[in-house]
């Protein structure tokens, strides 16, 4: 069997929150940014910093936008990096689907090698055949359809045979742009109208769905 599941990071596997608004928090205060409001901030989760910087702050230069993903990334790594904590329930929702047969991956929008770091150190390694993310050797692949696409390739997964997973809309329109089923998940950052509104196959609302939710999509 090459059914393939590719599992977003960020709000689909962990709760990185903490972490990230920190750091994102942070990065505006060095830049002298308005600040935002705590569901504005939320929203950082799961996008690039960049797509996100553009979104919220329409009038930065390019310049001004790079210097802000290189303060979000130094203060993340420094501060941020292992300040998240495992969703209840998704080892087990792993450990389900692996043993029924599937191979399976993430493709998430964070530089690969620091997503390798985190994936080392929660010692989520066995869970996963590919680790796909962000990476400058790859003509700087940040947008979640190029590094879906990458896996896929990588990974030997055909289209009709594999499911994108996750908790935003660039999680959905990753799967989407790359022809392949779509599930979202409401428990992460993103609710089921913005899921919705991304083409997604189908939703599920908790961790202990994904394996029935995947078997839905695949068989």
């Amino acid at each position: 069997m090459n059914k393939q599941v590719f599992f977003d990071f960020d709000g689909t596997i962990v709760n990185s929150q903490h972490g990230i608004i920190m750091a994102v928090k942070k990065m505006v205060d060095e830049l002298q940014l308005p600040h935002l409001t705590d569901a504005e901030y939320r929203l950082f989760i799961g996008p690039t910093v960049t797509d996100s910087l553009k979104k919220f702050f329409p009038s930065l230069s390019e310049k001004q936008i790079n210097a802000g993903v290189a303060r979000y990334r130094e203060n993340y790594n420094s501060q941020g990096l292992f300040d998240l904590e495992i969703y209840p329930g998704v080892e087990v929702a792993l450990t389900t689907l692996k043993s029924a047969g599937y191979q399976l991956n993430l493709a998430s929008a964070k530089p690969e090698p620091v997503l390798r770091r985190i994936v080392d150190k929660f010692q989520l390694n066995n869970y996963f055949n590919g680790i796909y993310g962000a990476t400058e050797n790859r003509k700087i692949r940040v947008q979640k359809a190029d590094i879906l696409a990458y896996g896929l390739e990588q990974s030997g997964a055909t289209q009709d045979q594999s499911v994108m997973v996750g908790d935003r809309y660039t999680d959905m329109n990753g799967g989407f742009e790359n022809h392949v089923k779509t599930l979202g998940v409401t428990y992460g950052f993103g609710d089921a109208a913005e899921l919705r509104a991304a083409n997604a196959t189908a939703l599920v609302t908790s961790s202990a769905e994904l394996p029935a939710g995947v078997k839905r999509l695949l068989g």
